[in-house]
């Protein structure tokens, strides 16, 4: 049996495997997505046999309950609210790990109940790890579901107040391994590294977050592996570690989409400064804008040769991923080529935009990411920007100054018309002024997203 039980470990770790490796396209993410589903039900299933499970009872109930809950959100979640989702379950997994540890250490007779040196400290870590993931991703979900500011919330001497913490954490964790069945240190451990979760994703702005979403699912990674250290089980700690690996490995991607370092995310507090709030059109301080209606931004996009749409978390916020299929089809439908361009981090958390589309079966060969779509913009008649900011803010190129600069960008200002669908002059999340409003080719389509489209799409279907 026990030979049984790690050749399916192994296999398990085969799908999860080749299901992260399937996920990298999104022709075949759904495949790889039903790969790494089925090696983590093998898992499980061997995880109970190996175990030696006494009772089901339980089990089998918690079996029931989460499948109704996953089947639940699965139905009733939205798109726009997929990064929120995303943030709960990272939090969750990290949640779980802790509880898991903590199991470990209180009950009579577990791993961390006989003093062993090699297990407390396993069990502290998972502890650590698993409660900054668990009350970080609530602050994260927090600011993307707006209960939270998405602002970077900064105080005095905060890095030194942090510093103190995670000091004070070391402490109460070799506390709790030097004296076994230490209840004080194992409650203060729990309760500080709850408290740097929330105090560490705090500061960060909203900006970040696909930064953010990437490194928490990371944590939530590592604390599954540690925890599988703590209770001997090799596929929790192969599950982990792989989860762990891909999420590190996507915030330097998304870190370097932004040209900043992970240390500028968490500790920069980008973002922090206070967003602006121009009217609607017109002149703001010494810069002038130009408005455009729907009939004259469906005239351009109707005789276009190439319209390239650039979709950002308006779209995301308008629900509109429909609409613009449906403009995109009458476009063609007129000889118009139709490109989407994606930006690393264009949404509020890494893929967004790409799910997005994908639910409104825009096809995949027709997505581009930044590197591939950036040349095309110079022969693009128009490019049609739908409550993107940053991405697409040319003060990343040309002005030093600016807290952008460096940050590569999808080159929007090289289109012959810019139309950007937004409902006001508010910045980004960033809190930058975007250059792109003025450009003397670019045209300002005021108003809800998913209200305009429906405007272009019937003035596209009359031109």
């Amino acid at each position: 049996m026990s030979a049984l039980i790690e050749l399916t470990y192994l296999v398990a770790a085969v799908l999860f495997i080749v299901g992260l490796k399937r996920l990298a396209s999104p022709a075949t993410a759904r495949a790889g997505n039903t790969l790494a589903a089925l090696g983590m039900l093998l898992a499980i299933v061997a995880t109970l046999f190996d175990r030696q499970i006494i009772t089901f009872e339980w089990i089998i109930a918690g079996v029931i309950v989460g499948s109704l809950i996953g089947v639940i959100l699965a139905r009733t979640v939205k798109m726009t609210a997929m990064p929120q989702m995303v943030g709960l379950l990272n939090g969750f997994g990290g949640g779980a790990s802790a509880f898991v540890a903590s199991a470990e250490l209180l009950t009579p007779g577990g791993v961390g109940a006989n003093g062993d040196l090699y297990a407390g400290i396993t069990i502290a870590l998972s502890i650590l790890v698993g409660a900054v993931t668990f009350t970080g991703s609530l602050v994260a979900f927090g600011k993307l579901q707006e209960i939270v500011t998405g602002r970077a919330v900064t105080y005095p001497l905060q890095k030194t107040l942090n510093a103190l913490l995670l000091l004070a954490i070391i402490a109460s964790g070799v506390w709790m391994v030097v004296v076994p069945h230490n209840m004080p240190a194992f409650i203060l451990l729990l309760v500080l590294s709850s408290l740097l979760g929330i105090l560490s994703v705090l500061p960060i702005g909203g900006a970040d977050m696909p930064v953010v979403i990437a490194l928490l699912n990371s944590y939530s990674g590592i604390a599954a592996a540690l925890t599988g250290f703590v209770i001997s089980n090799h596929g929790l700690i192969i599950s982990g570690a792989l989860v762990g690996a891909s999420g590190i490995i996507l915030s330097e991607i998304m870190c370097r989409a932004m040209n900043r370092s992970l240390a500028n995310v968490l500790f920069g507090a980008f973002g922090s400064g206070a967003e602006g709030a121009a009217g609607p059109a017109g002149a703001v301080g010494d810069k002038t804008v130009r408005s455009v209606t729907a009939e004259d931004a469906a005239m351009m996009m109707a005789y276009a040769r190439l319209v390239i749409i650039v979709p950002g978390y308006g779209l995301a916020v308008a629900q509109a991923q429909h609409e613009v299929r449906e403009l995109a089809n009458e476009i063609e439908k007129r000889g118009g080529e139709v490109k989407y361009a994606i930006h690393p981090v264009a949404g509020r958390m890494p893929g967004h935009m790409n799910v997005l589309l994908a639910e409104a079966n825009v096809p995949y060969d027709k997505l581009y990411d930044m590197d591939q779509i950036n040349p095309e913009f110079e022969r693009a008649d128009v490019a049609l920007v739908i409550g993107a900011n940053d991405v697409v803010n040319p003060a990343a190129r040309n002005d030093p100054s600016s807290p952008l600069y460096g940050m590569p960008i999808l080159d929007v200002d090289h289109a012959h018309h810019a139309i950007v669908m937004k409902r006001s002059m508010r910045p980004g999340f960033a809190g930058v002024d975007n250059q792109l409003f003025y450009e003397p080719k670019t045209s300002m389509l005021f108003g809800d997203a998913k209200d305009s489209l429906k405007k272009l799409i019937t003035e596209v279907k009359s031109a």
